[in-house]
C-alpha cells in the first residue's frame, strides 16, 4: 500500500510527541525554562538600557522570550532528538523504508516545531492581556519571523547534529549559538542600542534577522530597508545551514 507524503509525516510526528513525552528533561526545558527566563529578563533589564529603542521593559522580554522559545525548543531540543536517533539507530532503519531523507528530518522536528509555536500563541497572548502590550501590529510579519527562524534553526539543528557525539555533548555544542543569540541577535538587549560598529556584526548573526521580523511583527518601528536586511540575513543562513545539513549530516552513529 502507498501512503502519501502527508501520510508519512503524520506518523513521524506522532511517534517523536510519544518519544518527546517520555524524555521529561526535554520536556521540562522547552515548557518551563522559557517562562523562567522571560521572568528573569523583565526583572533585571533597565529602563536606561533601552533608552533610544523606542520598546519597553514588558516588550523587550517578551519579544526576547520568543526568541528563547525558538533556541531551547526548536534548536537545543533538536540537536538531541537528531542525536539520539541517529545513535539509536532509528535513522537508518528509517532510511530503509518508503520514507525519503527530507521527509525523516521534517517529521522528527515537527512535534518541537508545533510546542514552540504554541508557546509562542501563549507569550503573545500573556503579553497583551496581562502585560498591557497591543496585539500584534503586522501579524503577517510575526507569522514571517516565526516560520523563518523555525527552518533556521531546525536546520542549524541538523548540521550541529553532525558534530555532536552523543546527547550528553550536545548541551556543549548547542551552547556557543545560545550564547551568542543571547547577547547579540537582540535577545537581551536590542541591537538597536549597540554602538554601530557592535550592531553592524550582530545584525548579520543568525538569529537576528528572524528576530527583527518577530519584534517589527508584533511591536513595530521597523522600516522597509531594515526588514528587507532582516528578511536576506535570515535566508541566507537558513541556506548556509540546509547546505551544511546536505553535505555532513549523519545517519550512521557515530562510535
Amino acid at each position: 500500500m502507498t501512503t502519501t507524503v502527508r501520510d508519512r509525516l503524520t506518523a513521524l510526528g506522532r511517534a517523536e510527541v510519544t518519544l518527546l513525552a517520555r524524555n521529561r528533561t526535554a520536556v521540562f526545558v522547552a515548557l518551563l525554562m522559557p517562562a523562567a527566563m522571560v521572568l528573569a529578563m523583565k526583572s533585571t533589564l533597565k529602563p536606561s538600557i533601552l533608552d533610544g529603542s523606542g520598546l519597553s521593559l514588558a516588550g523587550a522580554a517578551l519579544t526576547g522570550g520568543i526568541g528563547i522559545v525558538l533556541i531551547q525548543a526548536v534548536y537545543m531540543n533538536m540537536v538531541s532528538s537528531y542525536v539520539a536517533r541517529r545513535e539509536d539507530l532509528v535513522l537508518k532503519r528509517l532510511r530503509t523504508g518508503e520514507v525519503t531523507d527530507r521527509e525523516i528530518l521534517v517529521g522528527t522536528a515537527l512535534p518541537s516545531a508545533a510546542l514552540a509555536l504554541a508557546q509562542i500563541v501563549v507569550i503573545v497572548v500573556a503579553g497583551t492581556v496581562f502585560f498591557d502590550l497591543d496585539a500584534p501590529k503586522r501579524p503577517d510579519l510575526l507569522l514571517a519571523g516565526l516560520l523563518l527562524g523555525v527552518v533556521l534553526l531546525t536546520a542549524l539543528a541538523g548540521a550541529t547534529s553532525a558534530i555532536t557525539r552523543t546527547v550528553q555533548t550536545s548541551q556543549l555544542t548547542t551552547l556557543p549559538l545560545f550564547l551568542v543569540s543571547m547577547m547579540g541577535s537582540g535577545l537581551f538587549v536590542p541591537v538597536e542600542v549597540m554602538p554601530d560598529r557592535v550592531a553592524a556584526v550582530c545584525e548579520l548573526l543568525p538569529v537576528t534577522g528572524p528576530m527583527t521580523l518577530v519584534r517589527a511583527g508584533w511591536l513595530g518601528g521597523a522600516e522597509g530597508s531594515d526588514l528587507l536586511v532582516a528578511a536576506l540575513t535570515g535566508l541566507a543562513w537558513t541556506a548556509f545551514a540546509v547546505f551544511a545539513v546536505q553535505r555532513w549530516f549523519r545517519w550512521e552513529p557515530r562510535r
